[in-house]
C-alpha cells in the first residue's frame, strides 16, 4: 500500500495543440484528449489536488488572448474552483511559478503529468520534480508528442514519445496508461517504476544478442 499524496497536473492542454503546426501526432490527439478528461475524472472522484498550467509567449503561439492560448473546451469545462492555475513561459512547470510550494502546501508528495507535449514539458516537469523531492507519474496515453526534424536529423512522433517513456521509466517517473493510473489511485497504490541499472541490464539482454 502506498500513503502518497498525488496531485494530477495538466500541462498545456491548449488549442494550440490542435490547430496548426504544432497539433499533437502521437497519440492522436482526440485520444489523448480523452484519456486527459478520464484522468480529471478520477482525480474529482478521488478528491486529488489539480494544477492546469497553461504556456504563455509574447508572440507567434500560445499568445495571451488568442484563441490558441486558451485551455481546450473539453477540460476547460471541468474547471472547479479548487485548481490551481499557473501560466510559465518555460518547459518546467515549477519554472518561475509557485507550482512546488502550492505542492507542499497541501501536503504532496506525487505528481501525475498529463497533457503535452512529451518531448518538451512533460519531460522537463518530471525532470524538475527529482530535485523537489516530488515523485512523478507521466500518463503514456494522456501525454503526446510531435514530429521532429532539424540539423540532427528527424525522428516521428511516436518514436519521439514512445522513446521518452521509456527513458522517463528508467529514472524520472513511473509510466502507466490512464486506466491502470485510475486502478492505483483507487487502491491507493504506487505505480510500479524501474530504475537506469535494471533498465539498462534489460536494455542489453534486449539488442545485445
Amino acid at each position: 500500500m502506498s500513503s502518497s499524496r498525488r496531485a494530477l497536473v495538466v500541462v498545456d492542454v491548449q488549442n494550440e495543440y490542435f490547430d496548426g503546426p504544432l497539433e499533437i501526432q502521437y497519440p492522436p490527439r482526440e485520444e489523448s484528449l480523452a484519456a486527459v478528461v478520464r484522468a480529471l475524472d478520477v482525480a474529482a472522484e478521488h478528491d486529488l489536488p489539480v494544477v492546469l498550467v497553461q504556456h504563455e509567449r509574447p508572440q507567434g503561439a500560445f499568445v495571451p488572448g488568442t484563441p490558441g492560448f486558451e485551455v481546450h473546451a473539453a477540460v476547460e469545462g471541468r474547471a472547479a474552483e479548487s485548481w490551481k492555475r499557473v501560466t510559465k513561459d518555460k518547459g518546467s512547470v515549477f519554472a518561475g511559478t509557485d507550482v512546488a510550494s502550492w505542492l507542499e502546501g497541501h501536503g504532496v508528495d506525487t505528481i501525475t503529468l498529463v497533457g503535452f507535449m512529451t518531448n518538451n514539458c512533460i519531460i522537463a516537469s518530471a525532470a524538475a520534480a527529482e530535485e523537489r523531492g516530488l515523485a512523478a507519474e507521466v500518463l503514456a496515453d494522456a501525454t503526446g508528442a510531435i514530429h521532429l526534424a532539424n540539423e540532427a536529423g528527424k525522428v516521428s512522433a511516436q518514436q519521439v514519445h514512445e522513446s521518452l517513456l521509456v527513458l522517463l521509466q528508467s529514472n524520472f517517473a513511473a509510466v502507466a496508461t490512464t486506466e491502470d493510473w485510475a486502478a492505483a489511485v483507487k487502491a491507493d497504490d504506487a505505480l510500479a517504476k524501474s530504475d537506469l541499472g535494471t533498465s539498462a541490464m534489460q536494455g542489453r539482454a534486449a539488442f545485445d544478442q
